[in-house]
């Protein structure tokens, strides 16, 4: 009976589309299309539905692929019957597909998008007055229909295909959106009907249309996102903004299910859509971010819990209300996985269609990593209007991730909307910022999605805007506030926020957010101009949570990893704030890092870098102690005890016999020993204490330069900052000569750490541990070195020379060139010829290593023994030898190593050109019994061309070197500049980089070098351009334009000495008898005459501290300016210019 009922239902379907085909395809006596369906088709209309199951696949899908061409195709009739038409069409369509299986290709698809098009653009636009009964249900329909098929075929679809779909679900939201802003400016009346109980049914709202086609817009995203065109990316956030702007054009969003669900849909599709930003949305930011700010307190206005900041409650608080007791349910426990099933399981079982605005749609993201949506946490899964509100909160929160990581830039214009500028601990209903959310929001969800926002925005930009954040307390409420002092209070609240957090928090999860969020938080505030106790506050606060612990133990070792790790962040600040310093000097002088004291930060790190048992909090506890040391050196005098026996215990538990390979795991990996991460930074923390005690400033420069020491450059010269140096500050008299006190019992630490630390780790198996242990002899100090015994001085220079020569591990030996670099600058050590030859000869084999590392710092130690020797070579004592030519052999052997590494990289050949430099200062280039005898001219010509080459091939710190090297080989007293050849090549260089390079520092340089030559005769046949030249960029200074803001800093300098290198030549020109010259001088007489006013006048400006103590340097500047000044009155009475004679020779009476 069933086999004849199917056979019939089947000769129905075939008969029907037979006749069809036929009627259509006469064009005589035909009815209209609607009336021809209506009679063949949808009279029998579910016999039809029920039949395609027992059809052949492929004829269904052709049949029904006629009936749309047909339907789309047809020529417009009466309203009432396309309505029937369309209606019939897509019921048939859409039932069809729940049993049957469609078969097509990519020309089927795009006609089954095309027929949908004209569909939905006929029910949203031309019968938009006919009742929303009529006119949704076909709409989605079509909707659904065409979902089906992407989610059937979502693998089968070619770039082409999705994009049509993508245009489809396009067009379908722009043909709804015109009825979708009236629906929602009136959907506080349909909120009103919705709560009363009365609801509509499902396909007479508008909200599913839009919800369904954003979510399939959402899904194609999700699918092909990243092989969408640009265009089509564009015209789908333009779509998306329309929207979102709906949204925002009320101040209130309204609240239920159905909107709940149409919010989710919306910022789902948004999150997938900006996940792959293809072009800048500094257009949309703000639009955006308006909207979604209005998210934050979506289904919280009316909820008690939204009074109080959400923490967990470890403990009562007098300013925390108890937690509200809890329901006793005495049925049995279920986990949350199998409450959610049970709960969609309810679902399925009422009478309606769940495929739409389904929980689980597969291009929905996890935002949290959450065993389930119905966490513990999150309360009862009874109330499912809370749970769908917090979805939503969760998605706008992740949306602005998006935003800030797809257009960072931008989105720092949004700060002061986001975050709170005053009270960041008071519930905010109506302006609620990102912090009311991470404080005050009941779903752990939400406040971990605030956690991890605020983290992507501190992680953006925002370490360089920043920076010009400041904090004004006397800011009224109210009242302008320049966007400075907004930063300021902005950054405030955050660390007011944060910390209330950190010291109340229990779930790990969200503390381990906020660590994350505090660790950059640190490391872009500027708090030298934040409140004072700020930073006292925070490190006080980290340290007090990290004595107290963390309950968890499953996780207790990485929360305190991290807190550990933003209390070194905070130690690590520079400049280090002065409230701190305090703090760490009332800690010591209490004796809270005794034994017997169980207080103070300096005890809590002592105490956990002891935790040998856990790696990991023991590496950065070193790490937190590296970081005071460095930070704040005139401390550590007062623990050197407890840090030198916490370290010798340290290196003590390391195994030395565990196989090379495991030393190279991870710390955290390996619980049988401690590994060669944490034994070198015990290690670093020992290097930088003793640095720090010793007075460790950086390299001892010999240098006794003269090219600055004048007294218009005199205050210009600024101190250079060494990043191995600690952090010492300005002192008074009486605290320099306690430093020094405590700098000279540096040798009783460095002969403890010599005699009991060295021989653990000099020979040690781990490469980074000899690196660490080697780098330690770079950080010590010329008084130190000669107060130790000469046994421990031997040591050290024989441990040096044997890790330089003979160390497989490049990092040893790059760390062994750069310690010999600092020793040899000693002046004891480098009066030593023994010793000289020995550093000399491992340096020189290192600079031939194949590695760029080895060979850089090779050459920086290079270039410093030649300084060294310069400055002690008129009483070197050499070494006997039966080779008369030994030290001529010496100086040969370092310049060829220098002109070899010319060749070199541009770090590399900025220490070689520095050496050479170096070395032409005092090199004799004649026959002669000096030490420093080369015999040789052909070396002085390849020094001068190996520099004027790496002009042109090296970099601005290269360059800056050369000129600093032709200064040298200016002052060597044995080379007659007006006989050399290149000369006048030489002195077109550096006039050439004084007019035309964009780095002020290299023009500064050159300068200086253009006012060595002592004499017209030195300058040669040049000193008439050199005069020119230094008059038109007099001239023409104040039209340079600043290459970089950076450069700024050195105009004034540039200014000092180009003034300084004019009078200097100038008092030599009337010494010259070069009469262009003279003549040349007169023509720029005017020039000339208002320059030197300037100059006069600015000697009676104030003047600096230094000339306020010593009035020498205003008389220096005076005789420099009177010279100048009296040899162009020579020259100009010699050209019978008496005039201008008599305007200079008032001037330089009146100087003084």
């Amino acid at each position: 009976m069933a086999t004849s009922s199917a056979t019939t239902a089947v000769r129905s379907w075939r008969t029907a589309f037979l006749t069809l085909r036929d009627e259509t395809s006469s064009l005589s006596g035909c009815p209209s299309v609607s009336q021809l369906l209506h009679d063949v088709l949808f009279s029998n209309l579910q016999s039809l539905v029920y039949a395609a199951s027992d059809l052949p696949p492929h004829e269904v899908t052709s049949d029904l692929l006629f009936l749309l061409e047909l339907v789309s195709n047809a020529p417009p009739r009466d309203g009432e019957d396309s309505t029937l038409t369309f209606t019939h069409t897509c019921h048939l369509v859409h039932g069809i597909l729940q049993r049957v299986s469609f078969e097509f290709n990519s020309s089927s698809f795009n006609l089954i998008l095309n027929s949908f098009q004209s569909i939905i653009n006929f029910f949203l636009v031309k019968a938009a007055t006919k009742s929303s009964a009529t006119r949704f249900k076909p709409v989605m329909q079509c909707l659904e229909t065409t979902r089906c098929l992407t989610n059937v075929y979502q693998g089968k679809f070619s770039p082409l295909e999705i994009v049509h779909l993508v245009k489809f679900v396009l067009h379908a939201l722009e043909c709804s959106h015109a009825e979708f802003v009236c629906l929602y400016n009136s959907s506080a009346t349909q909120r009103s009907t919705a709560e009363s109980g009365k609801r509509l049914h499902r396909y007479s709202s508008l909200w599913e249309v839009q919800a369904l086609s954003i979510t399939m817009l959402g899904e194609a995203f999700s699918r092909a996102g990243s092989s969408l065109p640009v265009d089509i990316w564009q015209s789908t956030i333009e779509v998306l903004r329309k929207v979102i702007d709906v949204i925002a054009s009320k101040s209130v969003l309204g609240e239920d299910s159905i909107l709940s669900r149409f919010y989710s849909s919306l910022l789902n599709c948004l999150h997938v859509v900006l996940t792959d930003s293809k072009i800048s949305l500094s257009d949309h930011v703000s639009g955006f971010v308006t909207a979604l700010r209005l998210f934050f307190v979506y289904g919280l206005t009316s909820r008690p819990q939204f009074t109080f900041p959400a923490v967990g409650h470890k403990e009562v608080s007098p300013n925390l209300p108890s937690e509200e007791p809890k329901k006793i349910d005495h049925t049995p426990y279920r986990p949350p996985h199998l409450r959610k099933k049970d709960r969609l399981n309810i679902k399925q079982s009422k009478p309606q269609d769940h495929r739409i605005f389904s929980d689980d749609d597969s291009f929905t993201m996890n935002f949290m990593s959450s065993d389930s949506d119905y966490s513990d946490s999150d309360g009862s899964i009874k109330d499912t209007n809370s749970v769908q509100s917090s979805k939503v909160r969760v998605a706008a929160l992740v949306c602005l991730q998006d935003l800030c990581r797809a257009d960072p830039k931008s989105f720092t214009t949004q700060w002061t909307i986001l975050l709170p500028t005053n009270d960041v601990l008071r519930p905010r209903k109506f302006e609620a910022t990102l912090m009311t959310c991470l404080l005050f929001d009941p779903c752990l969800k939400a406040r971990m999605a605030s956690a991890s926002t605020l983290a992507a925005m501190l992680d953006g930009p925002s370490t360089v805007f920043l920076q010009v954040a400041e904090y004004k307390e006397s800011i009224k409420c109210g009242s302008f506030m320049p966007l400075s002092t907004s930063y300021g209070h902005i950054i405030m609240q955050l660390h007011n926020g944060i910390i209330y957090l950190i010291q109340r928090e229990t779930h790990d999860r969200l503390l381990a957010s906020l660590f994350k969020i505090l660790m950059p938080l640190i490391s872009c505030t500027p708090y030298s101009r934040m409140p004072g106790e700020l930073m006292p506050n925070l490190i006080i606060s980290l340290r007090a949570r990290i004595e107290e612990g963390f309950p968890l133990k499953t996780d207790q070792t990485g929360l305190l990893v991290a807190a550990i790790s933003c209390l070194t962040a905070a130690l690590s600040t520079s400049p280090a704030p002065v409230q701190v310093k305090q703090m760490f000097l009332e800690e010591v002088s209490a004796g809270s890092v005794e034994v017997d004291k169980r207080t103070g930060v300096l005890f809590t790190l002592l105490q956990c870098s002891e935790r040998l048992a856990s790696p990991a909090i023991c590496f950065e506890s070193l790490q937190a102690l590296r970081a005071v040391s460095h930070n704040y050196p005139n401390i550590m005098s007062s623990y050197w005890q407890q840090v030198s026996t916490i370290v010798f215990k340290i290196l003590k538990a390391a195994s030395p016999e565990v196989p090379a390979k495991a030393w190279k795991g991870h710390v955290g990996n390996t619980a049988g020993f401690i590994g060669e991460k944490v034994v070198t930074a015990a290690i670093r923390v020992l290097d930088e204490s003793l640095r720090a005690i010793s007075g460790f400033k950086g390299t001892e420069d010999l240098l006794d330069d003269k090219l600055l020491d004048n007294p218009f450059t005199s205050d210009c010269i600024r101190i250079k900052n060494v990043s191995s140096a600690p952090l010492y500050e300005q002192e008074s008299s009486e605290d320099i000569k306690e430093s020094a006190k405590a700098f000279q019992s540096g040798s009783e630490q460095w002969s403890e750490m010599i005699e009991k630390h060295m021989p653990l780790i000099l020979q040690h198996i781990s490469s980074m541990v000899r690196t660490a242990a080697v780098t330690c002899f770079a950080g010590i100090t010329s008084s130190v070195f000669f107060s130790l015994l000469k046994e421990t001085q031997e040591f050290i220079i024989s441990s040096l020379i044997d890790s330089a020569l003979h160390d497989e591990v490049a990092s040893v030996r790059s760390a062994a060139c750069r310690a010999i670099g600092v020793i040899s600058c000693f002046p004891q050590v480098s009066q030593s010829a023994e010793i000289i030859d020995k550093y000399i000869h491992a340096v020189e084999i290192n600079t031939h290593d194949p590695l760029v590392s080895v060979r850089i710092t090779a050459s920086w130690a290079l270039a410093n023994i030649c300084d060294s020797i310069r400055h002690c070579i008129d009483d070197f004592a050499f070494k006997p030898s039966i080779d008369s030519n030994a030290n001529s052999h010496l100086m040969a052997s370092l310049t060829e190593s220098a002109l070899n590494l010319t060749k070199d990289g541009d770090k590399i050949k900025s220490n070689a050109v520095r050496g050479l430099g170096n070395l032409s200062r005092f090199v004799k280039y004649t026959s002669s019994s000096h030490p420093a005898s080369l015999g040789d001219s052909r070396w002085l010509e390849r020094i001068v061309q190996a520099l004027v080459s790496c002009v042109t091939t090296g970099n601005v710190k290269v360059q800056w070197n050369v000129c600093r090297a032709l200064s040298n080989l200016f002052l060597n007293e044995t080379i007659n500049l007006e006989d050399m050849d290149w000369a006048p090549s030489v002195f077109s260089i550096l006039l050439l980089l004084l007019r035309d390079s964009s780095n002020f520092k290299i023009r500064i340089q050159a300068a200086a070098a253009l006012a060595v030559p002592s004499s017209v005769s030195d300058y040669g046949k040049s000193f008439s351009d050199v005069v020119q030249g230094l008059e038109h960029i007099l001239e023409n200074l104040g039209a340079d334009h600043l290459s970089a803001p950076s450069s700024f800093k050195y105009r004034v300098a540039l200014q000092k000495q180009l003034t300084s290198t004019m009078l200097h030549v100038l008092s030599l020109a009337s010494s010259s008898d070069h009469q262009p010259l003279k003549d040349f001088l007169v023509k720029k007489s005017s020039f000339l005459e208002e320059w030197f006013k300037v100059l006069c006048s600015s000697l009676g400006e104030s003047t600096t501290h230094l000339e306020n103590e010593n009035n020498s340097v205003g008389n220096q500047k005076k005789e420099m300016i009177s010279k100048a000044m009296r040899s162009l009155i020579e020259v100009y009475e010699g050209r019978k210019q008496f005039a201008v004679a008599k305007k200079f020779e008032m001037m330089d009476s009146g100087i003084w």
